[in-house]
């Protein structure tokens, strides 16, 4: 079994060191643009590994995989929404945008997970890559959904017989379906996963170093940036409060339990297959949610949900999140 110890792997250990550079007001930083060429490496370099493995991996397998990612990612943000508005805790603009963060995916977290499985030597299907494309895009479909619900509530007349519909916001479909189906970080992951499938093996050699002898060491450079990136939201867990800290804990709980579900039940995947799988329904987007929120639903307060995703759920999945979801798969795979 493995325990915390597990993550004392370069990766998580840059991710520490970036927090820790921040903390002391380092002033160590990125270049401009350098984090956002990781980004894109990292994203080539898992595509293209997964795509490779998909060329010769089970088509029903993967529309299995394909069909319970759109279920995870419809099912997760109303569950995370119905916690949000219970009893009227949160607004119904700010619990669409945050819930919308969880239905989609990290991919910053998922990459982590990957490195702690080939730190510890434990095999795993590449069908939750194809599950991590997929469910970039129901869950900011959810959030547009919940928030239009909500502003056309707005817009209703009141007792006194007067209507808001002026001042409500109207819903522009068009262009925030087309972000979220057009996402660049989807796209590209999509198309480095459709180049790995459909190159020829000798030509897939070529690229190996790239996507693969790199790898980690590009990876701790991305975690070392994340880190401080972090650290920089503790300051706002002031503004947050205590309900939404609670719910960027118990959120990732939920969607990582039914992530070990369907991985170990539904798609029978290996214990390193099903902790991925759980760990895009733990995982809470920062990166391709947040623009399509801000357009989307202006109503919210962007530092709700940047605060929650990068400063208090990311830190959790990393340290707590990944080796507590392998136990659940390795018990749950046992029974």
């Amino acid at each position: 079994m493995l325990g915390l110890d597990s993550l004392l792997i370069p990766a998580v250990l840059f991710f520490a060191l970036g927090v820790i550079a921040q903390l002391i007001k380092s002033d160590l930083k990125f270049p401009e643009g350098m984090a956002k060429g990781i980004s894109f490496y990292l994203l080539m370099a898992i595509g293209l590994k997964g795509g490779a493995e998909l060329a010769h991996a089970d088509l029903g397998v993967a529309f299995q995989a394909i069909f319970w990612a759109i279920v995870m990612g419809f099912l997760v943000p109303l569950i995370g929404y119905a916690l949000l508005r219970f009893r009227d805790r949160i607004d119904a603009f700010n619990a669409a945008a945050i819930t919308a963060h969880y239905g989609s995916v990290s991919a910053a977290t998922f990459l982590t997970a990957v490195a702690f499985l080939e730190a510890s030597q434990i095999a795993h299907e590449s069908y939750p890559i194809i599950m991590m494309v997929i469910m970039e895009s129901p869950a900011i479909i959810v959030g547009l959904i919940l928030a239009a619900m909500a502003r056309k509530k707005f817009s209703n007349p009141s007792a006194d017989g007067s209507t808001n519909a002026a001042s409500a916001p109207q819903m522009e479909w068009s262009p925030l379906l087309k972000e979220a189906f057009t996402n660049g970080s989807v796209i590209l992951l999509l198309g480095s996963m459709i180049v790995g499938a459909i190159a020829s093996p000798e030509a897939m050699e070529k690229v190996y170093p790239f996507s693969h002898e790199i790898f980690m060491g590009v990876l701790c450079l991305f975690l070392l940036d994340m880190g401080m990136e972090a650290a920089k939201r503790i300051k706002s867990f002031k503004n947050v409060g205590a309900t939404l800290v609670a719910f960027g804990v118990i959120m990732p709980l939920i969607g990582g339990t039914i992530g070990v579900f369907v991985g170990v039940t539904l798609l029978d995947l290996s214990i390193g297959g099903s902790l991925l799988v759980a760990i895009l329904g733990a995982s809470a987007s920062y990166i391709a949610v947040p623009p399509a929120m801000r357009f989307g639903v202006p109503e919210a307060n962007p530092s709700y949900y940047l605060t929650l995703a990068l400063g208090v759920t990311f830190p959790f999945n990393v340290v707590i999140g990944i080796p507590l979801f392998y136990q659940m798969a390795t018990w749950y795979s046992g029974i």
